[in-house]
């Protein structure tokens, strides 16, 4: 049986990280690379770097922290934000990323994640989906892309561009439930699960937790094949290694954490 994977996420914002509510209200949340050793040392077992204002500041890459913090590190890597074209995918691999998350340049040029993937492989190439929960006029519900760091909605239904984008060659799927990011309420199971089973390819949870209960539930009945999470992290709330020793007594099978860590 494979290993549900917990991710530390980091939004980085002008070389700090941050962290908001709903992407929204962001406070400072310290230095990137110091949060990826700690991390690193504590068991994670990814790291997932956002630069979440590139996109919509049209500002390039942040390889240089990627560099640094690759060389500081031993667990896998992903980085998303400001990639607009393979050029922008192969320095970042080149820098020590072992992913790239594309969002905004994929849903504007969709050949993107199959240009990614057909240079660097399926498991080198993230779907980062930013979802919101919206109403329409007559009252229903739509599960809404967004992009440009959750600032515009495109019109696209969540389920449909999931599925395109496995179709075009995307390995995994981090799905961000704006509506429940940084709320500490826990993740959207529902839109969770129907993603997850809508596609073959891994979904990563994202957008909500706030104690171990609420990782628990979105890797089981959400149907995740990995929790990313943030706040309870960067503020010391939990530790990797008390979610991943809560998860195990409830039957979840993660990597564990040496007694160091």
């Amino acid at each position: 049986m494979l290993t549900k994977r917990i991710i530390p996420c980091l939004d980085v914002d002008r070389g700090r990280v941050v962290k908001g509510v709903r992407f929204f209200d962001h406070v400072d949340a310290g230095d990137p690379e110091e949060q990826a050793v700690f991390y690193d040392q504590a068991g994670a077992d990814e790291l997932v770097f956002y630069d979440i204002t590139a996109s919509h500041e049209g500002r390039q890459i942040m390889t240089d922290v990627v560099r640094r913090v690759a060389d500081r590190v031993f667990m896998p890597i992903t980085v998303g934000g400001g990639i607009r074209t393979l050029d922008d995918a192969t320095a970042l691999i080149q820098a020590g990323a072992e992913k790239v998350s594309i969002n905004s340049a994929a849903v504007k040029n969709p050949r993107l994640i199959a240009e990614i993937s057909g240079k660097f492989g399926r498991c080198a190439t993230v779907l980062g989906l930013d979802a919101n929960r919206v109403k329409r006029p007559d009252g229903s519900e739509f599960w809404e892309v967004f992009i440009n760091g959750g600032r515009v909605g495109v019109g696209r239904q969540v389920l449909d561009w999931a599925v395109e984008a496995q179709r075009l060659g995307a390995g995994e799927i981090v799905l961000n439930v704006m509506n429940s990011d940084g709320t500490l309420a826990g993740y959207d199971i529902e839109m969770t699960c129907a993603v997850s089973q809508a596609v073959q390819i891994p979904v990563v949870a994202s957008g909500g937790a706030g104690k171990p209960e609420h990782l628990l539930h979105v890797l089981r009945e959400g149907k995740a094949d990995a929790a990313l999470a943030a706040s309870i992290f960067h503020f010391r709330t939990w530790s990797i290694s008390q979610v991943k020793d809560y998860l195990a007594d409830h039957g979840v099978n993660v990597r564990k954490v040496p007694a160091a860590a």
